[in-house]
C-alpha cells in the first residue's frame, strides 16, 4: 500500500504542472471497465490525421434536421466538423463572408464561421470524376463547382486569402479578398481568427 501511495504521489507531482497549463484531472486514477468509463486503448485514440472513412454514408451523418427529412447540417465523422448541408450560392467578398458566417443561423443554431484552409480542403476528393470534387455519395446539396473562401489569409500577401476550387480540388491563395466568391460555413474545430 505504501508503494501505491508513493506512486500516486509521484504521478500527482508530475501531473500538477500539466494541470496548471489547462489539463484538469478528476476522479480515480484506477483503470475500470465500468459502463461510462473514459479509459481507451491506444488503438481507439488514433490521431485524426490517420482516420480515413471511405464510405460516405458512414463518414457524413445528419447533425441537424427536421421531421420532414430536411437536412440543415452534416457531421463529418472523419474530422468532427459540422458543415452546412446546403451552402448559399451568393458570391461574397472575403470581409462579407467572415461577417456572413459569424451571423449565420442554420437549423436554429448559431456559432458558424469560415473554415480554415485545412478544414475546407478536408472535403476535397480529387479521385472522383466530374465536379464538385467531393467524396462520392456525399449528402451535400447546392455545392458549386467554383472557389470557396477559407478564413486563412495568405502570409505572403494579406490582401488575398486561401480557398478551394471545388471544380478540380485545387487549393490556393490566388484570390483577392475583394472578389465575390462562395462561402461554406462550418461549426466546431479549432477555427482561426480572420484578419
Amino acid at each position: 500500500m505504501k508503494m501505491r501511495k508513493r506512486w500516486l504521489w509521484l504521478l500527482t507531482a508530475l501531473v500538477i504542472p500539466v494541470g496548471y497549463a489547462g489539463v484538469a484531472i478528476t476522479g480515480s486514477l484506477e483503470p475500470t471497465d465500468a459502463p461510462g468509463s473514459t479509459m481507451r486503448t491506444l488503438e481507439e485514440l488514433q490521431p485524426a490525421w490517420s482516420k480515413k472513412i471511405t464510405d460516405a454514408s458512414k463518414r457524413f451523418v445528419t447533425a441537424l434536421g427536421d421531421s420532414t427529412g430536411i437536412k440543415y447540417a452534416i457531421l463529418d465523422t472523419e474530422t468532427g466538423l459540422v458543415w452546412e448541408a446546403s451552402p448559399n450560392t451568393t458570391g461574397r467578398t472575403w470581409n462579407e463572408a467572415v461577417a456572413y458566417a459569424y451571423t449565420k443561423e442554420v437549423g436554429g443554431r448559431k456559432g458558424w464561421r469560415l473554415p480554415t484552409i485545412e478544414e475546407l480542403a478536408s472535403l476535397v476528393d480529387t479521385s472522383v470524376s466530374g465536379s464538385p470534387k467531393l467524396p462520392s455519395g456525399h449528402p451535400f446539396t447546392n455545392v458549386q463547382s467554383g472557389f470557396y473562401w477559407s478564413s486563412t489569409t495568405s502570409v505572403n500577401n494579406t490582401s488575398v486569402a486561401w480557398g478551394v476550387f471545388f471544380s478540380n480540388g485545387d487549393v490556393n491563395d490566388n484570390f483577392a479578398k475583394s472578389n465575390a466568391v462562395y462561402v461554406w460555413c462550418v461549426r466546431g474545430g479549432h477555427g482561426y481568427d480572420a484578419r
